[in-house]
């Protein structure tokens, strides 16, 4: 999840050490960490968990939780209300999920596909789809770059290089829809029948499926199309990162 606002987590642990007894208040980033867990713990993903609750797909995307002026969005009490209906859960188990001071949850959170043990916590660059084809989002190295990208939480990912892209519109349905999100590793081994984000050397960063493997470069297709595709020469690749990971 977008953790903007963990600035503040460090003088809310503070000011409860010297307020003994204080319950600490939920704050923005403890909420969103619960709903990725919740998610997590129900083998979905949060576009998945908000479908299932019948809201709009894209509410808890990770986009819609910082303002265009960099302000904190909150989810309503209605949409937690609703992912408790659907998921069986109730208000005490979703504030041990957030991990938030006093909410009773242990050292280590394991759920499902995004949970990994000891790994709580851990976040990752993300950036929606929409914004790479108009911005420069990644240095020469596929690393990383500018104002466009927030973080996401992704425990289990050990790649300390890895990205997240938030999918939108509908190009690649029905592989990839609209609010789901990948997890890209520059440093996993591609072959064939790997999707991955590839940067070429005119500037352009792809999402492809590798259909062919050759000594001189690589023969890319859409992921949803194997009958189109590309070849792109070693010299015109400037880095790949493979899809570890994706929301379904």
């Amino acid at each position: 999840m977008l953790t903007a606002a963990d600035r503040g987590a460090p003088e809310r642990v503070a000011e409860a050490a010297q307020r003994p007894g204080l319950v600490p208040m939920l704050q923005h980033a403890d909420v969103w960490r619960g709903i990725d867990r919740l998610a997590a713990k129900h083998g979905l993903s949060a576009s998945g968990l908000a479908r299932r609750a019948g809201l709009d797909p894209t509410a808890f995307n990770p986009s819609k939780r910082i303002t265009r002026e960099g302000r904190p969005r909150w989810p309503s009490t209605e949409s937690v209300a609703k992912i408790l209906t659907v998921t069986g859960e109730s208000f005490a188990s979703f504030v041990t999920l957030t991990g938030a001071p006093g909410s009773g949850e242990g050292a280590t959170f394991t759920g499902g596909k995004l949970a990994g043990r000891g790994a709580v916590g851990k976040s990752i660059p993300v950036v929606a789809l929409s914004r790479i084809a108009g911005e420069a989002c990644f240095d020469q190295s596929g690393q990383p770059t500018g104002s466009a990208w927030g973080r996401v939480n992704a425990p289990g990912i050990v790649d300390r290089t890895a990205f997240a892209i938030e999918i939108n519109g509908h190009e690649f349905d029905p592989v990839y829809r609209d609010g789901d999100l990948i997890i890209a590793s520059p440093e996993a081994e591609v072959r064939r029948g790997d999707r991955i984000v590839v940067g070429t050397a005119a500037g352009a960063v792809l999402l492809r499926r590798v259909g062919r493997q050759e000594a001189e470069g690589l023969y890319l297709e859409s992921p949803t199309d194997s009958s189109s595709g590309s070849f792109l020469k070693n010299s015109e690749i400037r880095w790949i990162a493979r899809v570890v990971w994706a929301s379904q």
